[in-house]
């Protein structure tokens, strides 16, 4: 399988909306990053807009139809603004957070296991269906609540990968591994029931390579924070073609 590679351009967002001058532009980011070779755009629209605001999302929805095959991924908790974005724009894919409205950056998934997190779930995602946008759920790595995703209709997880991240960070041989037999667990435990794999959350040019070559079938991997911070250096291209050369050397090894 290749894997593709989203990028999110939430940064950029960010940077623009400490002056009002409009630069750097998150439409003109996502097309150099798409003529790069990305294969998707994602944005992740916070009820505060601290960073994408609502008319970045059509923009990039405007954008994206430019380039047919390439996808748009939308992420939010579909209980506060996501369902707006998704009937209004349709986008290819939508990724449902857990987050509150102040949380700083996403720092887990949703827990299945909660009977009321499960009701509240499962007519969102019809809705979601039924616009024709395909669902991913933003998940810990627990195999054992892949069943439960499945059984909600979801077409993929998206799993969150920070404690893999901090684990590469720490150089601790032990505790690598350990996180990666646990996200490949959970990645087989989804393809078994049938669901797509996607992974993101502190991906960067040192970790992916090695994540791919361990995880199975990881459809996509969206990356925001290392990219951008790359492409302050590198640039936008440059940094895109990276993070596609490191997906190749995962998936050549895996």
């Amino acid at each position: 399988m290749n894997t593709s590679l989203s990028v999110n351009v939430n940064k950029v967002a960010l940077v623009r909306n400490t002056r009002h001058l409009g630069i750097p532009s998150v439409t003109k980011a996502a097309q150099v990053c798409l003529r790069a070779g990305a294969h998707g755009i994602t944005v992740h629209p916070r009820p505060d807009e601290r960073h994408i605001r609502a008319q970045d999302v059509h923009d990039l929805a405007d954008l994206m139809k430019q380039w047919p095959g390439r996808e748009y991924n939308i992420e939010g908790n579909p209980t506060q603004n996501l369902m707006d974005f998704l009937g209004a724009v349709r986008p290819d894919q939508c990724t449902f957070v857990p987050d509150s409205e102040d949380q700083f950056t996403s720092d887990h998934g949703w827990n299945l296991d909660d009977t009321a997190t499960r009701e509240r779930l499962a007519p969102l995602i019809r809705a979601a269906k039924a616009l024709g946008v395909r669902v991913s759920l933003f998940m810990d790595p627990l195999p054992e609540q892949m069943a439960a995703a499945r059984a909600l209709g979801a077409d993929r997880v998206e799993l969150y990968t920070e404690p893999y991240a901090a684990a590469w960070a720490s150089g601790v041989e032990s505790s690598i591994q350990e996180q990666l037999q646990r996200y490949a667990a959970t990645a087989r435990a989804a393809l078994d029931v049938g669901m797509g794999v996607n992974a993101g959350h502190d991906l960067n040019r040192d970790n992916l390579a090695p994540f791919l070559r361990q995880v199975p079938g990881v459809a996509e991997v969206s990356i925001g924070h290392a990219l951008i911070a790359d492409a302050l250096e590198l640039g936008y291209a440059a940094t895109v073609g990276e993070y596609l050369r490191c997906i190749e050397a995962g998936n050549k090894a895996g």
